[in-house]
């Protein structure tokens, strides 16, 4: 079979740890029958992968088939990929996402979608990457310890931006520098923030979605500190026609909005003033992870 995995943006500036969006670069699993568990890889993104059992598919895999005591047969996994690894797409929620579906099919648990957003949730923490992933478009979502919950809207009619640098940044490294709280003033204005963001989203009044990306109180004022000169360059893309910019989740790739149509002409004209990223355009992803099984001849959106 063959698994296909979208990469995700999280957060959208004031959407912290709820709200992703399914983007157009993709993860795809190969997967083959064999006698031992084997990862290869054509994609210079996945280069130094483990080659066995020490690899993140088969350890997430593995943990799934677990829940409902069961093992894994063997395979060979062929994993390619085009989402840029540590840069804030996504790479192990997509990853993460691959996994549960290996391990759902080749085991016939017939998880539900909840049943998978549940479990990658608890692995990631939180829902935004995972969910957009699985489900594609847009997604809302909370995670506690006892549940999870999320809503998927259709894709948002902008074209993508992304301001990749070449510098990776672990989200490990990204979440040290968050405070262990808010003060309660500011956590309701920064509640405020997101909520007014997902209103403005779901309408489309896109001035509204820039300038609530821009006032972000959950962690651009603190991540500025790791990516040198990250609040220039958030308040002057505006200024190349982008509706709105934000860390694409922990970052450090930046994550603009543009008006549909318009993508590639901004993304050459923001180049030409950062050469220190690599900025290209992207769309957002309308499908899910999808999962092609040959002897059903056809293409499975789950």
């Amino acid at each position: 079979m063959t698994i296909h995995v979208p990469a995700s943006s999280a957060n959208l500036g004031p959407g912290f740890d709820s709200i992703g969006l399914a983007v157009d670069r993709y993860l795809t699993l190969d997967v083959y029958d064999a006698s031992n568990w084997t990862f290869t890889t054509s994609s210079p993104q996945l280069e130094g992968i483990p080659s066995g059992k020490g690899n993140m598919v088969y350890k997430v895999a593995r943990a799934m088939a677990a829940t409902r005591k069961k093992a894994l047969p063997p395979c060979h996994v062929h994993m390619t990929s085009d989402i840029p690894l540590a840069r804030g797409l996504g790479s192990s929620a997509a990853a993460i996402i691959a996994a549960i579906e290996l391990a759902d099919r080749l085991l016939n648990m017939d998880l539900t979608k909840e049943e998978k957003l549940r479990f990658a949730s608890v692995l990631e923490g939180h829902p935004d990457n995972v969910g957009a992933c699985l489900y594609g478009g847009l997604t809302i979502g909370m995670h506690t310890d006892t549940k999870t919950r999320i809503v998927n809207r259709s894709i948002p009619d902008v074209d993508l931006v992304l301001m990749v640098p070449g510098d990776e940044l672990l989200t490990s490294e990204a979440r040290e520098v968050l405070p262990e709280t808010l003060e309660y003033r500011d956590a309701v204005q920064a509640g405020a923030c997101g909520n007014v963001l997902v209103a403005a989203l779901l309408t489309g009044n896109w001035p509204l979605v820039g300038e609530m990306m821009g006032d972000d109180r959950y962690h651009h004022p603190y991540r500025g500190s790791l990516i040198p000169g990250l609040s220039e360059a958030l308040q002057d893309v505006s200024n190349y026609g982008v509706y709105g910019a934000a860390l694409s989740g922990a970052g450090p790739t930046v994550l603009c909005l543009a008006p549909l149509g318009r993508g590639k002409e901004i993304a050459a004209a923001i180049q030409e003033k950062y050469a220190q990223y690599h900025v290209e355009t992207a769309h957002p992803a309308i499908s899910g992870v999808e999962v092609y099984d040959p002897s059903e001849k056809s293409v499975a959106s789950l």
